[in-house]
């Protein structure tokens, strides 16, 4: 089968697109084909490495997927899953027996792992997942949506919902609103009734998140000042109750400058690195809560889908390749030029 791999880390120049063996299907396992596929900045990390990560090599990028399913494993009792079913997929698998998963909490689990990551992922002709991570897709949704939709929204709705318990009324703050967990968290941000301030890099982009719903929009390169601008002008000294920040270092000591007595900056990742500055003057005094946040246990999965698939949250797509061109795409996803969700399709 074709498939987008690496055979060794380094740059994206390691991404490779060749013929390797299809993937056995365990017994607790479905085996898909695939219709589509969608990039995370996982995939960048995956393919730089890091210490500790240990892969067997060829390693298949890719983390969301969906498509068709073409085999049932011996062990998998759901008798509602069905050869030929279109499906998509909770890319985080866990053990499934812990205490932590029989609890709900999958993604405590220390067997948790992110498809792509330590296992092979998606980005091939054929893909296999553990049936209880599979959800139906419904006849004429999108299949190209249905790929791209649930690692961004899962991230993004347990950021918001459980972590950081945004209610109606609440300022809310996105850092670099044009990403894919980023347009999520706008959607369900407003989905719950709160006013929302998003920054970005354009006016281009900025016209884009006031269409999709933000309240305001600020221009961080022509405003580097903007923690002002939004607590003078946008909330009227009020502050930010939520900030969701995935930038890292690049923008967090402006997160924290923001956001009001209890205010609640939560965060899923660190795209310009791990290692921030931070004023524990303001964190103390201002008593404020720093939370960390990783994907989504089944039922956060189930519960933002479900909406994805009633169209009360609708994936934006940024752009279309096809799997021949895995290295093109991830270089498109690291220029930051994109705006939502790149796709791949076999």
């Amino acid at each position: 089968m074709k498939a987008a791999y690496i055979e060794k880390h380094g740059l994206l120049g390691e991404i490779k697109v060749g013929d390797l063996e299809p993937p056995i299907c365990k017994p607790h396992e479905v085996l898909v084909k695939t219709a589509y596929s969608a990039l995370n900045h996982l995939d960048i990390f995956v393919t730089a490495g890091w210490p500790g990560l240990k892969l067997e090599f060829p390693h298949i990028l890719g983390s969301d997927g969906c498509g068709k399913i073409l085999e049932i494993g011996s062990a998998v009792q759901d008798a509602s899953v069905q050869i030929g079913d279109m499906i998509t997929i909770n890319p985080g698998t866990s053990c499934g027996t812990c205490p932590t998963c029989l609890a709900g909490e999958h993604n405590f689990c220390k067997q948790y792992s992110i498809k792509g990551e330590f296992f092979k992922g998606t980005f091939a002709e054929q893909f296999t997942i553990p049936a209880v991570n599979i959800l139906k897709i419904p006849h004429g949704f999108p299949l190209n949506e249905a790929a791209a939709a649930p690692l961004s929204y899962l991230t993004a709705w347990r950021m918001l919902t459980t972590k950081a318990r945004v209610k109606s009324g609440d300022y809310v703050f996105i850092q670099g609103g044009s990403g894919g967990v980023s347009i999520c968290a706008l959607q369900i941000a407003k989905y719950f009734g709160a006013t929302v301030i998003s920054s970005t890099s354009s006016e281009e982009k900025a016209g884009i998140l006031k269409k999709l719903g933000a309240d305001h929009v600020v221009n961080y390169v022509e405003n580097p000042d903007y923690p002002n601008t939004v607590f003078k002008d946008l909330t009227q000294r009020k502050g930010i109750d939520i900030v969701v920040d995935s930038v890292g270092p690049a923008t967090f000591p402006n997160s924290i400058k923001m956001l009001n007595s209890g205010g609640r900056l939560v965060t899923c990742g660190a795209t310009t690195g791990p290692i921030s500055k931070i004023n524990l003057n303001a964190v103390f005094w201002k008593q404020l809560e720093i939370l960390g946040s990783t994907m989504s246990n089944q039922q956060e999965f189930r519960d933002v889908m479900k909406l994805v698939f009633e169209g009360k949250l609708k994936p934006v797509i940024s752009k279309e390749f096809a799997l021949s061109e895995t290295q093109e795409a991830e270089n498109y996803l690291d220029s930051g030029n994109h705006f939502g969700k790149i796709v791949l399709r076999p």
